[in-house]
């Protein structure tokens, strides 16, 4: 009778802003002695009171999450319909997605081809094997960044309490969020249907919107002649959302990523030049170029307009954080640096966009335009070498090759291990390094002035590629041909990380919702061990990191795994996620079910 008294009296105390209340511990022990309970007879029905007020407690909540979820879904269905890319109603029937058997369904034509992998080996790279090529010095002379005291005081003060901080959520824009009017003049598409996508994106729980702000958009007719409008209309919207900004600054093309929708091509005068001098570009072995970024080549050479390629990004930058002042640290938190394709530092040696290479191809070498090749013959006579002045690794396959078809990625003669091999990619790997360090040091100064302000500061941010297959091998074909020059014997990423330190940089990684066993096993694939050799490289180098996934992932699962790898146990939870990317699917019932509580749980202070 007493244990039933005291929970009607624990129901009616509850608050009406806040839902249910307990009743204070004191006001409790004041109750039950009062009625002379014996001391077994109070603590028994003490600890059944709480027992019952804590399920209440659960229960309420979960109630009131349910109909948050419910309005939530209820809002996005009455959406705009037909908006490709952004919020929609969804008139089909509602199915759930089923990821593809994480590459196995997509890969089983090339899974089923035999091949010898007598030199193929289970290698653990962690911690590194390293082996010492003291015949050859640096070829990159005094100004080295390959050889870095490990000792070096890093510009970066973090690590002291982000174990235990939230992962903010950024949700990278749609593909096709813009187009350009009968005038030529760029524009946002569907903004209706865009405003109600970041209205029920604030409402989730997500932190920010990821935004690419495209060189070939904002200077796109003539030199210097930068247009801000889009950006300062989206900008604006996002901000009167309540949402923040993550800006991806996109010296890139995509104009090959999709055939559904038009892409973003270079500046209209940078492609003029291109189509008389096609050196600008990347080239393959066979001469084929590479339109989507220009050759690291031309980075100190000045074939625009009177500038060099290094003068023409400094200028944008510096464009962008003149328009752009009073939203910096507010709203704009996050800088991502353009390095490469697609915004990542690395060589173009897997485009898949155009059909040359697939997936699990080692990809090529993409140093064969002439301004490359004239810096690696004055390297090689350096060396005092001109027998290696004029050419690439030989034997060094195609796209779409397996590492057993190919010599130099085998342990034998002229292969990866000799000495020309070992010339050849610290060259092109150095040559990589020193391209990021050159764009990561004008991004530094010229963001400088917004770091000093701990309160809002804007992080700076360089992305680079996860080449995950291959990678249980003793050469990883696919990370030599994309520049990052590691192996069984050499940790490449520890150059990389050491050089981002230098510039007090964050590095943002993919493949947060991939794992081992979700890869074709044939192709010697590992996420997770990529992952986390980078990760231990970071914590060495002390440089932030930040996340994002490679494929869509709505299932439970794959939601989980990157809760996982935000939160890594083993190491400093990384500083943002951004989830790739905002499209109808998003929205849809199932997926959205699903989506809104990981938001939760990531945006919860552990």
């Amino acid at each position: 009778m007493y244990l039933s008294n005291l929970r009607r009296l624990s129901e009616k105390s509850g608050d009406r802003n806040n839902g249910f209340r307990r009743v204070r511990e004191k006001e409790m022990d004041v109750l039950l002695e009062g009625i002379g309970m014996r001391n077994t007879e109070y603590r028994r029905i003490k600890c059944s009171y709480y027992t019952h007020t804590r399920k209440i407690e659960r229960e309420r909540e979960r109630e009131r999450e349910r109909e948050r979820l419910s309005s939530l879904s209820q809002f996005v269905d009455e959406m705009i319909d037909g908006s490709i890319g952004m919020a929609c109603k969804c008139s089909v029937e509602r199915r759930s997605v089923i990821y593809c058997n994480n590459l196995r369904e997509f890969c089983s034509e090339r899974e089923s081809r035999k091949f010898n992998r007598k030199n193929l080996r289970y290698v653990s790279t962690i911690p590194i094997f390293k082996r010492s090529f003291s015949r050859w010095r640096s070829v990159s002379g005094k100004s080295c960044i390959i050889s870095m005291d490990v000792r070096e005081k890093s510009r970066s003060t973090l690590f002291e309490t982000s174990k235990h901080k939230r992962v903010p959520i950024y949700v990278m824009m749609p593909i096709d969020s813009f187009g350009v009017d009968t005038a030529g003049a760029p524009r946002i598409r569907k903004i209706k249907a865009l405003t109600v996508s970041l209205k029920a994106l604030k409402l989730a729980g997500v932190h920010g919107i990821a935004v690419e702000v495209w060189w070939g958009i904002v200077e796109r007719f003539f030199p210097h002649a930068y247009n801000w409008s889009l950006y300062e209309e989206l900008f604006n919207l996002v901000s009167e959302m309540g949402l923040k900004l993550q800006v991806a600054l996109s010296f890139h093309s995509n104009v090959h990523l999709s055939s559904r929708v038009q892409g973003v091509s270079l500046p209209q005068w940078i492609t003029e030049i291109g189509r008389h001098n096609k050196d600008i570009y990347y080239q393959d072995q066979n001469g084929f170029p590479n339109a989507d970024y220009l050759t690291l080549g031309v980075d100190n050479i000045p074939l625009f307009c009177g500038r060099t390629a290094i003068q023409c990004y400094e200028d944008f930058i510096r464009s962008f954080t003149n328009k752009f002042d009073s939203l910096m640290g507010t709203v704009i938190e996050e800088v991502c640096v353009g390095l490469g394709p697609s915004g990542e530092l690395r060589y173009p040696a897997h485009p898949f966009q155009d059909g040359r290479w697939q997936f699990p191809g080692i990809g090529a070498f993409q140093c064969y335009d002439k301004y490359m090749m004239e810096d690696l013959r004055a390297v090689a006579w350096q060396e005092g070498k001109p027998d290696w002045a004029n050419k690439g690794p030989p034997d060094a396959g195609d796209y779409n090759s397996f590492p057993t078809d190919v010599p130099f990625f085998e342990e034998g003669e002229g292969s990866f291990l000799s000495d020309h091999g070992h010339f050849f990619l610290e060259w092109y790997s150095d040559r990589l390094l020193r391209h990021a360090d050159s764009i990561l040091g004008v991004a530094a100064k010229l963001l400088q002035k917004y770091q000093e302000n701990e309160q809002n500061s804007v992080r700076i941010v360089a992305k680079i590629g996860l080449l995950y297959w291959w990678y249980q091998t003793v050469s990883h074909p696919a990370e030599l041909t994309a520049g990052y020059y590691n192996t069984a014997f050499r940790d490449g990423y520890d150059p990389l990380t050491s050089m981002l330190s230098r510039h007090g940089a964050a590095l943002q990684i993919s493949c947060f919702e991939m794992l081992d066993n979700e890869t074709p096993e044939s192709f010697l694939c590992s996420p997770e061990g990529l992952l986390q050799q980078i990760r231990t490289a970071s914590k060495k180098r002390v440089v932030e990191l930040t996340g994002r996934n490679t494929h869509e992932r709505f299932d439970e699962a794959g939601l989980k795994q990157i809760h996982s790898n935000c939160y890594d146990s083993q190491a400093e939870a990384v500083r943002s996620f951004t989830y790739f990317r905002m499209n109808d699917k998003i929205f849809r019932v199932e997926n959205w079910n699903n989506f809104v509580p990981f938001v939760r749980r990531m945006s919860t202070h552990l």
